[in-house]
């Protein structure tokens, strides 16, 4: 039975956040561990030559291994064929049907951020405007810190460590986030009550 596209983008979502919380241990640190080293790579090389040699390297495991069971098998004349039939005969092509639940999942996330950038920018509600116009500017100062490479690298290492994090001080966690929503809900209706252009249409 075929996966609509909401069943797909549910099963992906799934598997992210398996690998997020460690539940495959090995699965969640062959994945942090190989992203954080192309990460890093990239501070001192160029992406050309990270994507050139790491491509080579596991071509060079793979000629390695192929030798190696060879001679192997030559010594033991045995004839157990190609180390690697299995995945040889796997269907690796992508398939129409594939392609297009994933262009669905796709096109409907750009929608939807054509649509909220649109708001935004338009001014349709003046407090989530300013509220992007706040996170814009604290962005610039972030952009003077920080390159997108280090960004990346810093939200890799939060991205595997957050989750775990958050699962084991979940209390503590909550608790302080509903302090500053709560902060700022206080400071965002104090706000509002001395503009009143930043009044929401419902109110």
């Amino acid at each position: 039975m075929e996966q609509t596209s909401e069943q797909l983008a549910v099963h992906w979502k799934h598997k992210v956040l398996e690998l997020l919380y460690w539940r495959d241990v090995r699965a969640s640190g062959l994945v942090f561990g190989c992203s954080l080293f192309f990460l890093l790579s990239l501070l001192s090389c160029s992406i050309i030559s990270v994507l050139s040699y790491s491509t080579l390297a596991l071509l060079s495991l793979t000629l390695l291994f192929r030798t190696y069971r060879g001679v192997l098998q030559a010594i033991q004349k045995s004839d157990e064929g190609h180390p690697f039939k299995r995945y040889l005969d796997q269907d690796v092509a992508l398939s129409k049907d594939m392609v297009q639940r994933h262009s669905d999942v796709v096109l409907s996330r750009i929608n939807g951020a054509v649509m909220e950038l649109r708001r935004l920018f338009l001014v349709e509600d003046m407090i989530d405007s300013l509220k992007f116009a706040v996170f814009l500017w604290v962005l610039t100062h972030v952009g003077a810190w920080f390159n997108g490479l280090t960004l990346l690298i810093l939200g890799l290492i939060g991205a595997f460590s957050g989750p775990i994090v958050y699962e084991r001080h979940q209390a503590q966690i909550d608790q302080i986030i509903f302090t500053l929503k709560s902060r700022v809900k206080d400071g965002m209706g104090q706000f509002q009550a001395k503009v009143p252009g930043a009044k929401k249409k419902s109110e």
